[in-house]
């Protein structure tokens, strides 16, 4: 077997090809792209006698996606993407010095392939499906992101020189539709004062308010309140910050629900989908964002325990001599254990047996949180076997050996 150190950076790789004994065959660097891939190819043909099946090469580099990775895994390779946590951690046992460079990181590579090849996870292929839904889903989220940013970026200027603002706008919240238009057309104190009530309730129909008169009239009262300020040439200044800051989220919103659409579109076509929706707690947004991350190789998750681990949903034990503690993971894919996190909250309200298990584990006196990651963590193995079983959700697989009664 060779074991293949891929020590990846924007235009190039250093790779060390290495032998089962750790003996270092060839250590190159090759250009990023078709031809570097190309010269990989070569590199490995040298070592590699004829007519030998492409799996005996395994490759070790610090990313599991990408067009070279899959180039990778097309051309028949072992491919096993590792954290850069755990690479630096083995560096530390083959150097003490703290020395670094890229061909050493090849070599590190190699090596943590050849000798812990068992602890590390192959990169296993998604379907084409699967790549586009990952692609949607996050790049939606990472847009509901920035906007929250930004949002609270806009919060906290208005807070500076505008308090009445965030008064005025609070029912409507600062990422409204109808917040962001009046806030274009009025971002100063002065300016805010002058509005009528006709330009704040053609704003407020726009965006389909209810109770629009009331609403208007509470607006422009706060907006008209007496308030501490800045001096005019401050508030300007501000004004002029909070309207780029307007336009960015006016923009973000834009952008947001086309997104939303094309989640909508990817996640359709996937033959988990209807599997995925029917879940507790899981709708279209949510189900893109969970098959996103879990991915649908063949076999990724040995069991619902692997699957479990790799959600984070799964506690994690501490134990020294006579002391053990249960802990939450730190270490965790934030956009799985957010989405999870939203469907367990969802379920808990609209499930009656996810509701029953949330209040067994508040009255055992787990807090908030600690429960809906439990419940979690229940949800992702009736995933699991839904998945593996190619069935939907029902309640009674998933909780008659817990609560019959609600589950019959």
């Amino acid at each position: 077997m060779l074991f293949v150190g891929d020590d990846w950076a924007e235009d190039h790789h250093d790779v060390e090809v290495q032998d089962e004994q750790g003996r270092t065959l060839k250590a190159a660097r090759v250009p990023e792209g078709i031809e570097g891939m190309a010269r990989l190819h070569e590199l490995i043909a040298r070592f590699l006698p004829e007519d030998s099946d492409p799996g005996q090469v395994l490759v070790c580099i610090e990313t599991d996606r990408g067009p070279w990775v899959r180039a990778l895994v097309a051309a028949g390779y072992q491919v096993y993407g590792v954290n850069p946590k755990q690479a630096a951690r083995h560096r530390e046992l083959l150097s003490l010095s703290g020395a670094k460079d890229d061909k050493a990181d090849a070599r590190t590579l190699a090596d943590m392939l050849r000798t812990r090849r068992h602890q590390l996870r192959q990169v296993a292929a998604d379907s084409e499906e699967a790549e586009a839904v990952k692609v949607a889903a996050r790049a939606h989220q990472t847009m509901i992101w920035e906007r929250t940013r930004h949002m609270l970026r806009l919060r906290t200027a208005l807070r500076e020189y505008f308090p009445a603002a965030l008064e005025a706008f609070k029912p409507l919240g600062l990422s409204g539709a109808d917040t962001l238009e009046l806030l274009t057309k009025a971002a100063d104190p002065g300016a805010a004062a002058r509005l009528t009530i006709g330009q704040i309730t053609a704003a407020l129909k726009r965006a389909r308010r209810r109770d629009v008169p009331a609403k208007a009239a509470a607006i422009q009262a706060a907006l008209r309140a007496e308030q501490l300020g800045q001096a005019d040439i401050v508030a300007g200044a501000y004004a002029v910050s909070v309207r780029t800051t307007v336009a960015v989220l006016r923009t973000l919103n834009e952008q947001i629900k086309i997104l939303e659409g094309e989640v909508d579109v990817c996640f359709g076509r996937h033959p988990d989908a209807e599997i995925y929706l029917s879940q507790p707690g899981m709708g279209v947004i949510t189900g893109a964002r969970v098959l996103a991350e879990f991915g649908d190789a063949e076999n990724r998750y040995a069991d619902a325990k692997s699957r479990k681990n790799y959600a984070g949903t799964a506690p994690i034990t501490r134990q020294s001599g006579k002391t053990k503690t249960v802990h939450a993971r730190f270490v965790h894919n934030d956009r799985l254990v957010d989405a999870l996190h939203m469907q367990a909250h969802a379920a808990m309200l609209h499930d009656a047996a996810a509701r029953a298990y949330y209040d067994e584990l508040r009255a055992r006196e787990i807090g908030h949180n600690a429960a809906l990651r439990q419940l979690g963590n229940r949800l992702v193995g009736i995933l699991h076997g839904c998945l593996k079983t190619q069935s939907p959700y029902s309640q009674t697989a998933g909780w008659a050996h817990r609560y019959q009664h609600l589950a019959a």
